[in-house]
């Protein structure tokens, strides 16, 4: 396991949550994309709108990739 697997792991104990499938790669690169084409502190509360619509039953890649997309258009 990975140092952020660990992690994963730990936060989905401490709240209780029965995950087995977070989509790491995916939150990381809407948290990149937001970073870096919209403002920083938009990463971390892109990252929980997110988690909302997984939440609410969304898709997470397809969820993650209008993300994505949206902060990737806002630079152009």
């Amino acid at each position: 396991m990975s140092e952020m697997d660990d992690w994963v792991a730990e936060v989905a104990a401490e709240l209780e949550l029965d995950v087995t499938d977070v989509p790491v790669k995916q939150v990381l690169d809407v948290a990149r994309d937001v970073a870096h084409n919209v403002l920083r502190p938009g990463a971390p509360v892109s990252a929980y709108l997110l988690g909302l619509a997984v939440a609410a039953g969304a898709d997470p890649a397809e969820a993650a990739a209008k993300i994505s997309a949206l902060a990737l258009r806002k630079a152009a």
